[in-house]
Order: C-alpha cells, then sequence, then structure tokens
C-alpha cells in the first residue's frame, strides 16, 4: 500500500517546476509512492530490503533517546533554583535538549523522503520514474519534509525577520525627519551627532533592507551565477555599513576635540524643546523596537537590536550632556559627551566588523553548534564503524559542515552513498547549515584529505 503525504504532484506526467517550487514555499508536500514505508519487506528487492534495515537503524537510534525529555527543567523549577551557577548550567541543558531533539526529528523526517530518490524506479520503462524520487520532485528541497511544527517555526521566523525589517526602515525615516528639524534649531554637537546617527541608521536599514530582498529573490540566472546561493551577502552588508558607521564617527569625534581646543569665548549649549522632543522620542522608539528586535535570532535583526540598542543609550547621553553643562554652565561637557559617544560607537561597531570578517574568512562554529552537530553525526552510528573528523565553519551568516565516516573497506560503492548522502541532507535539514560534506575512508591512518594552506 503506498503512503501519501500531500497533493503535490505525481511522478508520472510533468508539471511546470515554476508551479512546483511555489507549492514548495506554500508549504505543500510532495505525494510519492514511499515504498518503503508500507509494504510487506518480503516483496521487496535486495537493494529495497538493505534501505529498510538501514531505516530501522536509524529510526531505532532516534527512538532510543526519547528519554531525554526526562532531564528537562521547567521554568517554574528553573526560578526556584537559588545558585546561579546551578540554574545557568539547567538552562544551557535545556538548550542542548532543544537542539538534540531536533536533531532527531528532522532524521526521524528526512529518512524516508532521502532513501527512496536514491533509486527512483521505472516500472514500465518510459523514461518517467513512477517510483520514489521524493527529492527529485522537489528539486531538492527538503524543508516541506520537515514535521510541520518545525516548517512553521521556520516560517515564522522569516517573517519576523521581515516585518522586522520593514518596521525599523519607516521608524528611521521618521525619526530622522524630526532629527533634521531639531537640529536647524540647536547647534548642540551631541544633537549633531545624533542626527548623524539616525541618517547612518536608515542607511543601516537600507543595507539590510537592500541584501535581504537580494538573498530572497529565486531569478534563475542568479541561480546559476551563485550555485550556493546569496546569504553571504548579508553578513557583507552588515560589514559595510559598520565600516561607514566607523568613519563617520571618526570625523565626529574629530569635530568634539576640535571644539575642546579651539579658544574662547565659550558659552554652554542650551537645547530647545524640539530637540529634547526628537531624543526623547528617538529613546522611546528604538527601545521598543530593540526588544522586539533582540528576540529573532537573524544576523540582520541581531545588526539591527544593536544598533537599536547602541541608540537608546548614544541619545540618552546626547540629551544629558547638554542638559546637566547648561544648568552647570560647563560649556564643554557637550563636546566631551560627543567625543566620548563617538568612541563608544566606533569601538561598538568595531566589534561588529570583525565579528562578519570572522564569519566570511571561515571562522569555527560556537561550541553549542558543534555540538549538536556532532549528535546529528552519532545517530548514524548504527551504520558506520566511526568518525575520523567532524569540522564546522561559517561561510558568511550560514555553516559549511564536514565529516569524515569510517567505513569497512568491503563496503559497496551503494552502500557508502546511501549512508553518506543520508548524513548530508540531514546535515542541511538544520537551519544554520548552509553545505554539508561527507567522505568516507576505511581506516583512521593516513592523510587529513584536504592539501595543507600555509
Amino acid at each position: 500500500m503506498a503512503g501519501k503525504r500531500g497533493t503535490l504532484r505525481q511522478r508520472k506526467g510533468s508539471r511546470d517546476p515554476a508551479a512546483l517550487r511555489k507549492d514548495i514555499e506554500e508549504g505543500a508536500k510532495p505525494k510519492g509512492d514511499h515504498m518503503y514505508r508500507f509494504r510487506d519487506q518480503q516483496n521487496l528487492d535486495p537493494d529495497d530490503k538493505r534501505r529498510v534495515e538501514f531505516r530501522k537503524k536509524l529510526l531505532e537510534s532516534v527512538e532510543s533517546a526519547k528519554f531525554l525529555e526526562d532531564y528537562r527543567k521547567s521554568d517554574e523549577q528553573l526560578k526556584d533554583i537559588k545558585s546561579k551557577t546551578t540554574r545557568k548550567f539547567y538552562a544551557d541543558q535545556n538548550d542542548r535538549l532543544d537542539d538534540w531533539l531536533e536533531v532527531n526529528a528532522i532524521v526521524k523526517a528526512l529518512s524516508d523522503d532521502i532513501l527512496e530518490s536514491f533509486d527512483p524506479r521505472d516500472d514500465n520503462g518510459d523514461g518517467i520514474a513512477e517510483g520514489g524520487g521524493a527529492l527529485q520532485d522537489t528539486h531538492g528541497e527538503i524543508e516541506c519534509f520537515l514535521p510541520e511544527d518545525e516548517q512553521e517555526k521556520r516560517r515564522k521566523a522569516a517573517r519576523n525577520a521581515k516585518w522586522a525589517i520593514y518596521i525599523n526602515v519607516i521608524a528611521n525615516i521618521i525619526l530622522l525627519a524630526f532629527k533634521i528639524a531639531a537640529a536647524f534649531s540647536s547647534s548642540s554637537l551631541s544633537l549633531i551627532a545624533s542626527l548623524a546617527d539616525s541618517a547612518l541608521d536608515l542607511l543601516c536599514t537600507g543595507i539590510v533592507f537592500t541584501t535581504h530582498q537580494l538573498v530572497a529573490w529565486r531569478i534563475g540566472k542568479l541561480r546559476h551565477k551563485f550555485p550556493v546561493g546569496r546569504r553571504r551577502l548579508e553578513p557583507l552588508g552588515i560589514l559595510v555599513f559598520s565600516i561607514i558607521m566607523i568613519i563617520s564617527f571618526i570625523q565626529i569625534l574629530q569635530e568634539s576635540v576640535e571644539k575642546l581646543m579651539a579658544k574662547g569665548p565659550h558659552e554652554a549649549t542650551q537645547l530647545p524643546h524640539i530637540a529634547i522632543a526628537a531624543l526623547a522620542a528617538t529613546i522611546g522608539v528604538k527601545g521598543f523596537l530593540w526588544f522586539g528586535c533582540i528576540r529573532i535570532k537573524t544576523t540582520q535583526v541581531q545588526a539591527l537590536a544593536q544598533d537599536c540598542q547602541t541608540d537608546v543609550v548614544f541619545n540618552s547621553l546626547s540629551l544629558i550632556f547638554p542638559a546637566v553643562g547648561h544648568a552647570m554652565n560647563i560649556w564643554w561637557l557637550d563636546p566631551l559627551g560627543a567625543g566620548l559617544l563617538s568612541l563608544f560607537i566606533i569601538g561598538d561597531w568595531a566589534k561588529t566588523c570583525f565579528s562578519n570578517v570572522f564569519r566570511l574568512t571561515g571562522a569555527v562554529v560556537d561550541d553549542r553548534l558543534f555540538s549538536k552537530l556532532t549528535f546529528l553525526a552519532f545517530r548514524f552510528s548504527p551504520l558506520v564503524q566511526g568518525y575520523k573528523s567532524i569540522q564546522a565553519y561559517h561561510q558568511g551568516d550560514g555553516v559549511w559542515v564536514e565529516v569524515d565516516i569510517l567505513l569497512d573497506e568491503k563496503t559497496t560503492l551503494e552502500v557508502a552513498h546511501d549512508i553518506a548522502e543520508t548524513l548530508q541532507y540531514c546535515c542541511e535539514g538544520l537551519p544554520e547549515v548552509d553545505r554539508a560534506f561527507i567522505t568516507c575512508d576505511y581506516t583512521t591512518w593516513g592523510p587529513t584529505g584536504h592539501a595543507s594552506q600555509n
């Protein structure tokens, strides 16, 4: 009996690939024979029987980990723990459990659809595969095979990221117009620095918006020019903005120093009411956006969250320094405040700049993600003899993974292929992973498999 998982299309007959992709993006699931799920194993040929056993071992590995949920601490239990160190330990353990359960769900969901795609069947010899071929149906898209709750979580994250970018663009346009009006009514250097910060904020969100659109556009010609996607445009855009921000505030720092060293007479600057209102509005709006963006864990939105946090601090001090300077008749407090704020912005964005440089140049992933990838590889331990190496490093925001598995030297090419490629697709099923490369070896001795880079 054949299984049914959706209404995308049958393998028999052709369909426009653009319409197929649209169905996939809207969440429809492909329809295939799923030959390994429901058919009597006695009626399968030797290769199909081997794949049934293959999948059975994988799922036994997943099912054996059901006890993991028993180690989770609820939010109430965490609150009752008085020791901060112990509370942090259990909070980190909950994060690891989330990662491992996500891995189990991906392996369980993908095993059928990947396995049946390795040997599509043309039973009547007409050149069209009537059985299997789920990955061919979806042109390599695997997200539609994931559990429905995982798909919904990813759709929600993408939707929230898009709206966060749009709202930041609109808010920065309004705030910039307000500050331009305020700057014309005051000669405060702190307010001018705040105006420059708002102009750069708009430039930042413009860059983020543009790169977000470029990554999302599904154009055939772009797919040929960028075969592994354009996700590296996102950190590249943040890097460009970071450099612009640093250079701009170096100029403001220079102006602050020049005003401090200028000869008198000097007079403390008083902020007009419109300037106070502009700064207060910026603090309120940016504070609201900061708390909204901090929950969305994408590099672009996290950069916007950092920018909002910086603006809250920057505009608060831009309001305080001139007010205190005028109240105490200390003329140098305003330019000194602008200089200190500029140093703060330069240091903050220099950190962001170097972080993106490291990601673009292949920095190693953090320990939590490496542990998650190691756990995924371990899920295949019933099928392999061991692991020679596991490496994971950034290529922009996305991660590339290399796993060298150990197999018996007499393993056939067909078996080695099925194990390696199933592991590869499972790795690429993780949202953090852009590309996975699985190599096979039969001994722990010998070279690493890559030429040494001097």
